[in-house]
C-alpha cells in the first residue's frame, strides 16, 4: 500500500525524519509531497524544499520506497489524482491535534474514502518544529541533532543572507 506525507517542510527536522522513517517501516511506498503554496511564511522556495528533504532522506539512510514531489492545491485533489487513500501526519500536542481533527472532518465531508493516519514522534522530537529550528537557526544556535547537516548548511546560508 502506499501513503502520502504531505507538509511545508520549511525545513525538514528530525522529526519529520522521525516519521518518514517508521512510515516507510510500515508501508510499502512513501511520497512526500512538498506544498508549494501555504499561508505560513516560509524561507525557503519549493525547489530547495524539495531538494533539502531529498538529501535529508539520503543523508539519514532512510530505507524504503520512498519518493519526494512538489504539490500544490488541496490535498485530497493531489490524493485522488495520484491513487492515494491514506495520508500520514505528526502530531505533538493538542495545539496539532486540534488542527488536525478539524481537517479530517473537513476531509472526510470532501472525499470520505481518504483517511489520515496519526503518528506521534519520538519523545526527543516531541518540542521540535520548523518553527523552533529556523528560530535557533536565525540567533546562531547549535542545530546538530535538530536537522541534517544539509539542511544546517542551508539554514546557516540563508541567516547570513538575510
Amino acid at each position: 500500500m502506499k501513503v502520502v506525507y504531505p507538509g511545508t517542510f520549511d525545513p525538514v527536522t528530525a522529526g519529520h525524519l522521525d516519521i518518514i522513517r517508521r512510515t516507510a517501516g510500515i508501508f510499502e511506498e512513501l511520497e512526500i509531497a512538498v506544498v508549494s503554496s501555504s499561508s505560513k511564511a516560509m524561507i525557503f522556495d519549493t525547489e530547495t524544499r524539495v531538494d533539502l528533504m531529498r538529501k535529508a532522506v539520503d543523508e539519514e539512510n532512510i530505507e524504503g520506497r520512498i519518493s519526494v514531489t512538489a504539490f500544490d492545491g488541496l490535498l485530497i485533489d493531489y490524493m485522488e489524482k495520484n491513487g492515494f487513500k491514506i495520508f500520514i501526519r505528526g502530531l505533538r500536542a493538542n495545539s496539532d491535534f486540534e488542527y488536525e481533527f478539524q481537517m479530517q472532518l473537513m476531509n472526510r465531508r470532501l472525499a470520505p474514502e481518504i483517511t489520515g493516519i496519526y503518528m506521534m514522534p519520538s519523545e526527543h522530537n516531541m518540542y521540535l518544529s520548523s518553527t523552533v529550528v529556523k528560530e535557533v537557526a536565525r540567533f546562531g544556535g547549535n542545530l546538530a541533532t535538530l536537522v541534517t547537516s544539509s539542511v544546517e548548511e542551508a539554514l546557516k546560508h540563508y541567516y547570513r543572507r538575510n
